[in-house]
């Protein structure tokens, strides 16, 4: 699943990223620009693409496997 980490003290937010992921950049961005600030502000859920990009990679899989397939057929 995808999420979006949004800072809760300025306009920042992460890339859709794996949850530990945006979280650990989350971190990041609070120690770097809001020092002593505990982390805060909300996350938000990729909806139209809730698989983030293993959705893509299997979608790839399943074209390049059809066309493997087409190929053999044809011959």
């Amino acid at each position: 699943m995808a999420f979006r980490f949004w800072c809760g003290e300025c306009g920042f937010k992460t890339a859709w990223l794996a949850e530990y992921e945006g979280a650990q950049r989350q971190l990041e961005h609070y120690a770097k620009q809001h020092p002593g600030i505990p982390a805060g502000g909300h996350v938000e859920t990729n909806r139209k693409n809730p698989e983030g990009r293993s959705g893509c990679l299997r979608t790839l899989g399943v074209l390049v496997l059809l066309l493997i397939l087409t190929a053999m057929c044809r011959y």
